[in-house]
Protein backbone atom coordinates (compact mmCIF):
# COMPACT_ATOMS: atom_id res chain seq x y z
CA UNK A 1 0.00 0.00 0.00
CA UNK A 2 2.74 2.29 1.25
CA UNK A 3 4.86 1.55 -2.42
CA UNK A 4 1.57 1.92 -4.27
CA UNK A 5 1.17 5.65 -2.86
CA UNK A 6 4.40 6.27 -3.54
CA UNK A 7 4.13 5.70 -6.87
CA UNK A 8 4.20 8.86 -9.19
CA UNK A 9 2.36 6.36 -11.97
CA UNK A 10 -0.98 6.70 -10.02
CA UNK A 11 -0.69 9.68 -7.65
CA UNK A 12 0.67 12.96 -7.40
CA UNK A 13 3.19 12.90 -4.53
CA UNK A 14 3.04 16.27 -3.66
CA UNK A 15 -0.74 16.40 -3.36
CA UNK A 16 -0.38 13.72 -0.48
CA UNK A 17 1.82 16.09 1.94
CA UNK A 18 0.18 18.13 4.01
CA UNK A 19 0.87 21.71 3.41
CA UNK A 20 2.00 22.38 6.64
CA UNK A 21 4.75 19.95 5.94
CA UNK A 22 8.58 21.67 5.44
CA UNK A 23 9.35 21.73 1.57
CA UNK A 24 12.85 20.06 2.84
CA UNK A 25 11.26 16.43 3.84
CA UNK A 26 10.25 16.37 0.18
CA UNK A 27 13.62 15.01 -0.43
CA UNK A 28 13.36 12.41 3.09
CA UNK A 29 10.02 11.11 1.34
CA UNK A 30 11.35 10.29 -1.65
CA UNK A 31 14.37 8.84 -0.45
CA UNK A 32 12.30 6.53 2.21
CA UNK A 33 10.42 5.30 -0.82
CA UNK A 34 13.27 4.48 -3.08
CA UNK A 35 14.85 2.53 -0.47
CA UNK A 36 11.45 0.77 -0.01
CA UNK A 37 11.20 -0.27 -3.50
CA UNK A 38 14.78 -1.43 -3.27
CA UNK A 39 14.17 -3.55 -0.15
CA UNK A 40 10.99 -5.26 -1.98
CA UNK A 41 12.68 -5.66 -4.98
CA UNK A 42 12.91 -9.39 -5.88
CA UNK A 43 15.29 -10.67 -8.52
CA UNK A 44 14.22 -12.26 -11.14
CA UNK A 45 16.43 -15.11 -11.58
CA UNK A 46 15.08 -18.14 -11.52
CA UNK A 47 18.50 -19.60 -10.33
CA UNK A 48 18.34 -20.07 -6.38
CA UNK A 49 20.96 -18.37 -4.69
CA UNK A 50 21.10 -15.36 -1.67
CA UNK A 51 18.95 -12.50 -2.52
CA UNK A 52 20.06 -9.21 -3.45
CA UNK A 53 18.77 -7.02 -0.31
CA UNK A 54 19.43 -3.72 -1.57
CA UNK A 55 22.78 -4.83 -2.83
CA UNK A 56 23.52 -6.34 0.85
CA UNK A 57 23.52 -9.98 -1.22
CA UNK A 58 26.04 -9.26 -3.60
CA UNK A 59 28.35 -7.44 -0.98
CA UNK A 60 27.89 -10.48 1.84
CA UNK A 61 28.55 -13.04 -0.85
CA UNK A 62 31.75 -11.39 -2.62
CA UNK A 63 33.19 -11.04 1.46
CA UNK A 64 32.52 -14.62 1.79
CA UNK A 65 35.03 -15.74 -0.92
CA UNK A 66 37.57 -13.58 0.67
CA UNK A 67 36.63 -14.59 4.03
CA UNK A 68 36.50 -18.27 3.66
CA UNK A 69 38.39 -18.35 0.59
CA UNK A 70 37.33 -19.99 -3.06
CA UNK A 71 37.27 -23.28 -2.69
CA UNK A 72 35.32 -23.11 1.11
CA UNK A 73 32.99 -20.93 -0.07
CA UNK A 74 31.55 -23.02 -2.95
CA UNK A 75 31.07 -26.09 -0.64
CA UNK A 76 29.12 -23.72 1.41
CA UNK A 77 26.83 -22.50 -1.02
CA UNK A 78 26.82 -25.21 -2.86
CA UNK A 79 24.99 -27.17 0.49
CA UNK A 80 22.85 -23.90 1.09
CA UNK A 81 20.97 -23.90 -2.03
CA UNK A 82 22.04 -27.06 -4.44
CA UNK A 83 24.39 -28.25 -7.37
CA UNK A 84 23.50 -25.02 -9.61
CA UNK A 85 23.25 -21.81 -7.82
CA UNK A 86 23.70 -18.25 -8.35
CA UNK A 87 25.85 -15.84 -6.06
CA UNK A 88 27.77 -12.44 -6.64
CA UNK A 89 31.45 -11.62 -7.19
CA UNK A 90 33.52 -8.73 -7.93
CA UNK A 91 29.24 -7.56 -8.23
CA UNK A 92 28.99 -9.86 -11.35
CA UNK A 93 26.69 -12.51 -11.22
CA UNK A 94 28.82 -15.90 -10.77
CA UNK A 95 27.49 -19.01 -11.06
CA UNK A 96 28.85 -22.43 -8.66
CA UNK A 97 28.05 -25.60 -9.96
CA UNK A 98 28.66 -28.81 -8.67
CA UNK A 99 26.09 -31.01 -11.28
CA UNK A 100 28.12 -33.52 -13.55
CA UNK A 101 25.81 -32.99 -16.31
CA UNK A 102 26.02 -28.83 -16.52
CA UNK A 103 29.84 -29.27 -15.91
CA UNK A 104 29.85 -31.56 -18.98
CA UNK A 105 28.13 -28.83 -20.68
CA UNK A 106 30.35 -26.30 -20.07
CA UNK A 107 33.63 -27.83 -20.61
CA UNK A 108 32.63 -29.32 -23.80
CA UNK A 109 31.63 -26.16 -25.52
CA UNK A 110 34.23 -23.47 -26.92
CA UNK A 111 31.87 -20.54 -25.81
CA UNK A 112 33.44 -21.31 -21.88
CA UNK A 113 36.97 -20.94 -22.62
CA UNK A 114 37.03 -17.26 -21.17
CA UNK A 115 38.49 -17.54 -17.50
CA UNK A 116 37.48 -14.60 -14.43
CA UNK A 117 39.24 -12.94 -11.95
CA UNK A 118 40.19 -9.63 -10.54
CA UNK A 119 41.69 -7.56 -13.93
CA UNK A 120 43.90 -5.97 -11.47
CA UNK A 121 44.94 -8.50 -9.31
CA UNK A 122 45.83 -10.36 -12.41
CA UNK A 123 47.87 -7.61 -14.01
CA UNK A 124 49.96 -7.76 -10.92
CA UNK A 125 50.52 -10.87 -11.01
CA UNK A 126 51.23 -10.75 -15.02
CA UNK A 127 48.63 -13.39 -16.06
CA UNK A 128 46.15 -11.03 -17.37
CA UNK A 129 45.71 -11.45 -21.23
CA UNK A 130 49.45 -13.44 -20.84
CA UNK A 131 50.61 -16.90 -20.28
CA UNK A 132 47.84 -19.98 -20.25
CA UNK A 133 46.31 -20.07 -16.99
CA UNK A 134 44.74 -17.57 -16.04
CA UNK A 135 44.61 -15.96 -19.81
CA UNK A 136 40.99 -14.00 -20.03
CA UNK A 137 41.55 -13.38 -23.77
CA UNK A 138 40.66 -16.18 -26.05
CA UNK A 139 42.51 -14.96 -29.19
CA UNK A 140 46.06 -15.06 -27.09
CA UNK A 141 44.96 -18.09 -25.37
CA UNK A 142 44.98 -19.40 -28.47
CA UNK A 143 47.98 -18.38 -29.84
CA UNK A 144 50.34 -19.46 -26.72
CA UNK A 145 48.58 -23.35 -26.20
CA UNK A 146 49.94 -24.85 -29.10
CA UNK A 147 52.98 -24.28 -27.85
CA UNK A 148 52.03 -26.06 -24.80
CA UNK A 149 50.68 -28.38 -26.27
CA UNK A 150 53.76 -29.42 -28.39
CA UNK A 151 55.86 -29.93 -25.48
CA UNK A 152 53.78 -31.91 -23.26
CA UNK A 153 53.17 -34.44 -25.80
CA UNK A 154 54.60 -36.84 -28.31
CA UNK A 155 58.82 -36.84 -27.57
CA UNK A 156 58.16 -34.66 -24.70
CA UNK A 157 55.75 -37.14 -23.15
CA UNK A 158 58.69 -40.39 -23.96
CA UNK A 159 61.70 -38.02 -22.44
CA UNK A 160 59.57 -37.20 -19.17
CA UNK A 161 59.79 -40.66 -18.18
CA UNK A 162 63.59 -40.90 -17.82
CA UNK A 163 64.28 -37.24 -17.18
CA UNK A 164 61.87 -37.38 -14.01
CA UNK A 165 63.13 -40.77 -13.00
CA UNK A 166 66.95 -39.78 -13.01
CA UNK A 167 65.67 -36.62 -10.74
CA UNK A 168 63.89 -38.73 -8.00
CA UNK A 169 66.82 -40.51 -7.92
CA UNK A 170 68.84 -37.74 -7.74
CA UNK A 171 66.72 -36.02 -4.86
CA UNK A 172 66.23 -39.39 -2.88
CA UNK A 173 70.56 -39.66 -2.89
CA UNK A 174 70.35 -36.18 -1.16
CA UNK A 175 67.64 -36.97 0.88
CA UNK A 176 69.37 -35.65 4.08
CA UNK A 177 69.11 -32.00 2.35
CA UNK A 178 64.77 -32.49 3.05
CA UNK A 179 65.36 -34.24 6.59
CA UNK A 180 65.27 -32.83 10.00
CA UNK A 181 67.13 -33.15 13.14
CA UNK A 182 65.14 -35.79 13.86
CA UNK A 183 65.32 -37.48 10.34
CA UNK A 184 61.85 -36.79 9.29
CA UNK A 185 61.35 -36.30 5.94
CA UNK A 186 60.04 -32.36 4.42
CA UNK A 187 58.19 -34.24 1.57
CA UNK A 188 56.72 -30.68 0.16
CA UNK A 189 59.97 -29.48 -0.59
CA UNK A 190 61.26 -32.81 -1.78
CA UNK A 191 58.78 -33.46 -4.45
CA UNK A 192 58.63 -29.01 -5.15
CA UNK A 193 62.57 -29.48 -5.79
CA UNK A 194 62.01 -32.86 -7.55
CA UNK A 195 59.35 -31.27 -10.05
CA UNK A 196 60.86 -27.73 -10.77
CA UNK A 197 64.39 -29.72 -11.45
CA UNK A 198 62.48 -31.72 -14.03
CA UNK A 199 60.29 -29.25 -15.30
CA UNK A 200 63.60 -27.09 -15.98
CA UNK A 201 65.15 -29.96 -17.42
CA UNK A 202 62.65 -30.43 -19.64
CA UNK A 203 61.14 -26.91 -20.89
CA UNK A 204 64.18 -24.54 -20.37
CA UNK A 205 67.28 -26.03 -19.39
CA UNK A 206 69.21 -23.37 -17.39
CA UNK A 207 71.05 -24.56 -14.09
CA UNK A 208 69.08 -22.83 -11.41
CA UNK A 209 69.00 -22.70 -7.50
CA UNK A 210 66.38 -25.27 -6.49
CA UNK A 211 65.51 -23.92 -3.06
CA UNK A 212 65.88 -20.61 -3.56
CA UNK A 213 63.16 -20.67 -6.95
CA UNK A 214 60.44 -23.31 -4.59
CA UNK A 215 60.15 -20.81 -2.12
CA UNK A 216 59.87 -17.75 -4.71
CA UNK A 217 57.36 -19.87 -6.16
CA UNK A 218 55.16 -20.45 -2.94
CA UNK A 219 55.16 -16.53 -2.71
CA UNK A 220 53.83 -16.04 -6.00
CA UNK A 221 51.59 -18.10 -4.99
CA UNK A 222 50.38 -16.93 -2.25
CA UNK A 223 50.01 -13.52 -4.25
CA UNK A 224 47.91 -15.20 -6.74
CA UNK A 225 45.54 -16.57 -4.66
CA UNK A 226 45.08 -13.58 -2.15
CA UNK A 227 44.91 -11.15 -5.42
CA UNK A 228 42.66 -12.94 -7.33
CA UNK A 229 39.33 -11.98 -6.47
CA UNK A 230 40.20 -9.04 -4.43
CA UNK A 231 37.67 -5.87 -5.31
CA UNK A 232 39.38 -2.58 -7.41
CA UNK A 233 39.50 -0.30 -4.29
CA UNK A 234 41.41 -2.66 -2.62
CA UNK A 235 44.78 -1.74 -5.42
CA UNK A 236 43.77 2.01 -3.97
CA UNK A 237 45.54 1.48 -1.05
CA UNK A 238 48.69 1.03 -1.50
CA UNK A 239 49.57 -0.07 1.91
CA UNK A 240 47.37 -3.36 1.34
CA UNK A 241 48.76 -4.46 -2.08
CA UNK A 242 52.22 -3.40 -1.85
CA UNK A 243 53.24 -6.71 0.39
CA UNK A 244 51.89 -8.76 -2.53
CA UNK A 245 54.33 -6.75 -5.45
CA UNK A 246 57.38 -8.21 -3.61
CA UNK A 247 57.10 -11.78 -4.01
CA UNK A 248 55.58 -11.86 -7.76
CA UNK A 249 58.96 -9.34 -8.65
CA UNK A 250 60.60 -11.65 -7.11
CA UNK A 251 59.97 -14.64 -8.99
CA UNK A 252 59.75 -13.04 -12.34
CA UNK A 253 63.05 -11.02 -11.61
CA UNK A 254 64.85 -14.39 -11.18
CA UNK A 255 63.15 -16.03 -14.32
CA UNK A 256 64.21 -12.92 -16.12
CA UNK A 257 67.91 -13.79 -15.30
CA UNK A 258 67.51 -17.56 -16.61
CA UNK A 259 65.19 -16.52 -19.62
CA UNK A 260 67.82 -13.94 -20.79
CA UNK A 261 70.79 -16.63 -20.45
CA UNK A 262 68.61 -18.70 -22.27
CA UNK A 263 68.25 -16.09 -24.82
CA UNK A 264 72.15 -15.56 -24.59
CA UNK A 265 72.64 -19.36 -25.09
CA UNK A 266 70.17 -19.55 -28.52
CA UNK A 267 72.50 -16.52 -30.20
CA UNK A 268 75.83 -18.30 -29.49
CA UNK A 269 74.56 -21.91 -30.42
CA UNK A 270 76.47 -23.99 -33.05
CA UNK A 271 73.34 -26.27 -33.87
CA UNK A 272 70.23 -24.75 -33.12
CA UNK A 273 68.88 -28.32 -33.05
CA UNK A 274 70.64 -28.90 -30.13
CA UNK A 275 68.44 -25.97 -27.91
CA UNK A 276 64.87 -26.50 -29.22
CA UNK A 277 62.53 -26.89 -26.35
CA UNK A 278 59.88 -25.20 -24.93
CA UNK A 279 61.82 -21.95 -24.09
CA UNK A 280 63.26 -22.05 -27.59
CA UNK A 281 60.61 -22.36 -29.23
CA UNK A 282 58.40 -19.52 -27.28
CA UNK A 283 61.74 -16.88 -27.88
CA UNK A 284 61.77 -17.68 -31.74
CA UNK A 285 57.86 -16.85 -31.85
CA UNK A 286 58.79 -13.58 -29.67
CA UNK A 287 61.31 -12.80 -32.83
CA UNK A 288 59.00 -13.18 -35.32
CA UNK A 289 56.43 -11.08 -33.65
CA UNK A 290 53.72 -13.90 -32.60
CA UNK A 291 54.39 -12.98 -29.36
CA UNK A 292 55.22 -10.51 -26.72
CA UNK A 293 58.38 -10.80 -24.85
CA UNK A 294 56.26 -10.50 -21.90
CA UNK A 295 54.45 -13.03 -22.60
CA UNK A 296 56.91 -15.27 -23.49
CA UNK A 297 57.83 -15.07 -20.04
CA UNK A 298 55.03 -15.70 -18.29
CA UNK A 299 54.22 -19.07 -20.48
CA UNK A 300 57.59 -19.91 -18.84
CA UNK A 301 57.06 -18.87 -15.61
CA UNK A 302 53.92 -20.75 -15.65
CA UNK A 303 55.18 -23.94 -17.03
CA UNK A 304 57.80 -24.15 -14.76
CA UNK A 305 55.90 -23.27 -11.39
CA UNK A 306 52.72 -25.72 -12.72
CA UNK A 307 54.32 -28.79 -11.18
CA UNK A 308 55.65 -27.48 -8.07
CA UNK A 309 52.78 -25.60 -6.88
CA UNK A 310 50.05 -28.37 -7.40
CA UNK A 311 51.03 -32.03 -8.32
CA UNK A 312 54.33 -31.95 -5.59
CA UNK A 313 50.68 -31.36 -3.25
CA UNK A 314 48.85 -33.74 -4.71
CA UNK A 315 52.31 -36.46 -4.32
CA UNK A 316 52.22 -35.16 -0.48
CA UNK A 317 48.60 -36.15 -0.21
CA UNK A 318 49.28 -39.63 -1.88
CA UNK A 319 51.94 -40.38 0.09
CA UNK A 320 50.05 -39.58 3.33
CA UNK A 321 46.89 -42.08 1.89
CA UNK A 322 49.39 -44.96 1.34
CA UNK A 323 50.86 -44.75 4.71
CA UNK A 324 47.68 -45.04 5.99
CA UNK A 325 46.09 -47.63 3.97
CA UNK A 326 48.95 -50.69 4.07
CA UNK A 327 46.79 -53.62 2.09
CA UNK A 328 46.96 -50.44 -1.13
CA UNK A 329 50.66 -50.08 -0.24
CA UNK A 330 50.70 -53.96 -0.55
CA UNK A 331 49.03 -53.99 -4.10
CA UNK A 332 50.82 -50.93 -5.66
CA UNK A 333 54.54 -53.15 -4.31
CA UNK A 334 53.09 -56.39 -6.18
CA UNK A 335 52.59 -54.44 -9.16
CA UNK A 336 55.23 -52.49 -9.09
CA UNK A 337 57.45 -55.79 -8.87
CA UNK A 338 55.27 -57.56 -11.87
CA UNK A 339 55.71 -55.11 -14.37
CA UNK A 340 58.91 -53.20 -13.40
CA UNK A 341 61.03 -55.37 -11.61
CA UNK A 342 64.33 -54.14 -10.74
CA UNK A 343 64.87 -52.17 -14.16
CA UNK A 344 64.88 -48.83 -15.03
CA UNK A 345 61.01 -47.93 -15.52
CA UNK A 346 60.26 -47.11 -19.39
CA UNK A 347 57.52 -45.50 -21.45
CA UNK A 348 56.08 -48.64 -22.03
CA UNK A 349 55.38 -49.06 -18.49
CA UNK A 350 52.49 -46.51 -17.74
CA UNK A 351 49.84 -48.18 -19.72
CA UNK A 352 50.23 -51.71 -17.78
CA UNK A 353 50.39 -49.83 -14.12
CA UNK A 354 46.78 -50.01 -13.64
CA UNK A 355 46.76 -50.29 -10.06
CA UNK A 356 49.01 -47.17 -9.46
CA UNK A 357 46.81 -45.80 -12.11
CA UNK A 358 43.45 -46.40 -10.06
CA UNK A 359 45.55 -45.13 -6.75
CA UNK A 360 46.15 -41.85 -8.41
CA UNK A 361 42.81 -41.07 -9.53
CA UNK A 362 41.55 -42.26 -5.99
CA UNK A 363 43.32 -39.97 -4.52
CA UNK A 364 42.85 -37.13 -7.06
CA UNK A 365 38.84 -37.90 -6.18
CA UNK A 366 39.52 -38.01 -2.86
CA UNK A 367 41.16 -35.66 -1.39
CA UNK A 368 41.71 -32.93 -4.80
CA UNK A 369 44.11 -30.22 -4.63
CA UNK A 370 42.80 -28.37 -7.82
CA UNK A 371 39.21 -29.22 -7.10
CA UNK A 372 37.55 -26.15 -9.11
CA UNK A 373 37.48 -24.30 -11.98
CA UNK A 374 36.94 -21.15 -13.19
CA UNK A 375 35.06 -20.13 -16.49
CA UNK A 376 32.80 -17.31 -18.33
CA UNK A 377 30.62 -17.67 -20.44
CA UNK A 378 30.90 -15.61 -24.02
CA UNK A 379 27.58 -16.22 -25.50
CA UNK A 380 24.26 -16.46 -23.98
CA UNK A 381 23.23 -20.22 -23.21
CA UNK A 382 20.82 -22.26 -21.45
CA UNK A 383 22.55 -24.72 -19.11
CA UNK A 384 19.91 -27.42 -17.50
CA UNK A 385 17.09 -25.42 -18.27
CA UNK A 386 18.42 -22.03 -16.64
CA UNK A 387 19.17 -19.45 -18.66
CA UNK A 388 23.34 -18.46 -18.64
CA UNK A 389 24.03 -14.75 -19.97
CA UNK A 390 26.84 -13.80 -21.62
CA UNK A 391 29.36 -12.45 -19.20
CA UNK A 392 28.41 -14.60 -16.57
CA UNK A 393 30.70 -15.70 -14.42
CA UNK A 394 31.56 -19.85 -13.59
CA UNK A 395 32.92 -21.96 -10.89
CA UNK A 396 32.77 -25.62 -11.49
CA UNK A 397 33.28 -27.48 -8.37
CA UNK A 398 34.61 -30.52 -9.02
CA UNK A 399 35.85 -31.65 -5.93
CA UNK A 400 32.19 -31.47 -4.40
CA UNK A 401 30.87 -33.80 -7.83
CA UNK A 402 32.90 -36.12 -7.01
CA UNK A 403 31.15 -36.81 -3.94
CA UNK A 404 27.91 -36.64 -4.99
CA UNK A 405 27.61 -38.75 -8.35
CA UNK A 406 28.40 -42.48 -9.51
CA UNK A 407 31.19 -43.95 -7.09
CA UNK A 408 30.03 -46.33 -5.16
CA UNK A 409 31.33 -45.36 -1.47
CA UNK A 410 31.69 -41.49 -2.50
CA UNK A 411 33.08 -40.97 1.11
CA UNK A 412 36.00 -43.54 1.63
CA UNK A 413 39.22 -44.17 0.37
CA UNK A 414 39.30 -47.50 -1.55
CA UNK A 415 40.36 -48.67 -4.78
CA UNK A 416 36.84 -49.92 -5.30
CA UNK A 417 35.71 -46.72 -6.74
CA UNK A 418 37.70 -47.54 -9.44
CA UNK A 419 37.42 -51.28 -9.94
CA UNK A 420 35.00 -50.38 -12.92
CA UNK A 421 35.70 -47.86 -15.63
CA UNK A 422 34.45 -44.23 -14.65
CA UNK A 423 32.28 -42.12 -17.51
CA UNK A 424 34.40 -39.40 -17.71
CA UNK A 425 31.74 -36.86 -17.16
CA UNK A 426 31.76 -38.32 -13.71
CA UNK A 427 35.44 -37.81 -13.27
CA UNK A 428 37.16 -35.06 -14.17
CA UNK A 429 40.75 -33.74 -12.10
CA UNK A 430 42.08 -32.43 -15.36
CA UNK A 431 38.91 -30.91 -16.86
CA UNK A 432 38.40 -31.89 -20.98
CA UNK A 433 37.60 -30.02 -23.55
CA UNK A 434 38.96 -27.04 -25.39
CA UNK A 435 40.02 -25.56 -22.17
CA UNK A 436 40.98 -29.14 -20.49
CA UNK A 437 44.51 -29.09 -18.38
CA UNK A 438 46.74 -29.45 -21.41
CA UNK A 439 49.55 -31.21 -19.50
CA UNK A 440 47.24 -33.97 -17.87
CA UNK A 441 48.96 -36.72 -19.65
CA UNK A 442 52.45 -35.81 -18.71
CA UNK A 443 51.31 -35.10 -15.25
CA UNK A 444 50.07 -38.59 -14.84
CA UNK A 445 53.24 -40.01 -16.52
CA UNK A 446 55.33 -37.89 -13.81
CA UNK A 447 53.46 -39.32 -10.82
CA UNK A 448 53.75 -42.42 -11.41
CA UNK A 449 57.11 -42.29 -12.65
CA UNK A 450 57.81 -40.58 -8.86
CA UNK A 451 55.59 -43.26 -7.04
CA UNK A 452 57.31 -46.07 -8.19
CA UNK A 453 60.79 -44.74 -8.00
CA UNK A 454 60.05 -43.79 -4.46
CA UNK A 455 57.83 -46.89 -2.96
CA UNK A 456 60.83 -48.96 -4.76
CA UNK A 457 63.35 -47.73 -2.41
CA UNK A 458 61.26 -46.75 0.83
CA UNK A 459 58.14 -47.56 2.70
CA UNK A 460 56.73 -44.01 4.05
CA UNK A 461 55.19 -43.70 7.22
CA UNK A 462 53.65 -40.45 9.10
CA UNK A 463 54.84 -39.40 12.64
CA UNK A 464 53.99 -42.56 15.06
CA UNK A 465 51.56 -41.55 18.09
CA UNK A 466 50.03 -38.31 16.60
CA UNK A 467 47.40 -40.23 14.27
CA UNK A 468 48.16 -38.29 11.62
CA UNK A 469 46.72 -39.31 8.19
CA UNK A 470 45.19 -36.98 5.38
CA UNK A 471 41.78 -36.81 6.84
CA UNK A 472 43.07 -34.46 9.80
CA UNK A 473 45.75 -32.27 8.52
CA UNK A 474 44.81 -28.73 8.09
CA UNK A 475 43.68 -27.66 4.95
CA UNK A 476 43.40 -24.19 3.16
CA UNK A 477 40.86 -24.53 0.38
CA UNK A 478 41.12 -21.30 -1.38
CA UNK A 479 42.33 -21.80 -5.07
CA UNK A 480 43.40 -24.47 -4.53
CA UNK A 481 43.59 -27.70 -1.52
CA UNK A 482 46.58 -27.39 0.10
CA UNK A 483 48.07 -28.25 3.43
CA UNK A 484 48.45 -25.19 6.05
CA UNK A 485 52.36 -25.56 6.48
CA UNK A 486 52.20 -23.57 9.62
CA UNK A 487 51.07 -26.77 11.39
CA UNK A 488 52.52 -29.82 12.20
CA UNK A 489 53.42 -33.43 11.54
CA UNK A 490 53.36 -32.93 7.90
CA UNK A 491 56.45 -34.77 7.59
CA UNK A 492 57.14 -38.07 7.48
CA UNK A 493 59.19 -41.08 7.98
CA UNK A 494 61.03 -42.83 5.06
CA UNK A 495 62.63 -46.25 5.22
CA UNK A 496 64.57 -48.28 3.05
CA UNK A 497 63.65 -51.05 1.28
CA UNK A 498 66.01 -53.78 0.71
CA UNK A 499 65.16 -55.21 -3.08
CA UNK A 500 64.95 -58.96 -1.69
CA UNK A 501 62.21 -57.36 0.64
CA UNK A 502 60.79 -55.08 -1.70
CA UNK A 503 57.16 -56.46 -0.96
CA UNK A 504 57.12 -57.09 2.83
CA UNK A 505 58.06 -54.31 3.67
Amino acid sequence: MVLEMLNPMHYNITSLVPEAVPVATMPILLFTGFLLFLWNYEDTSSIPGPGYCMGIGPLISHCRFLWMGIGNACNYYNKMYGEFMRVWICGEETLIISKSSSMFHIMKHNHYISRFGSKLGLQCIGMHENGIIFNNNPAIWKAVRPFFTKALSGPGLVRMVTVCAESIIRHLDRLEEVKNELGYVDVLTLMRRTMLDTSNMLFLGIPLDENAIVVKIQGYFDAWQALLLKPDIFFKISWLYKKYEKPVKDLKDAMEILIEEKRHRISTADKLEDSMDFATELIFAEKRGDLTRENVNQCILEMLIAAPDTMSVSVFFMLFLIAKHPKVEEAIMKEIQAVVGERDIRIDDMQKLKVVENFIYESMRYQPVVDLVMRRALQDDVIDGYPVKKGTNIILNIGRMHRLEFFPKPNEFTLENFEKNVPYRYFQPFGFGPRGCVGKYIAMVMMKVILVTLLRRFHVQTLQGQGVCVDKIQKINDLSVHPDENSNFLDMIFIPRSSDKCLKC
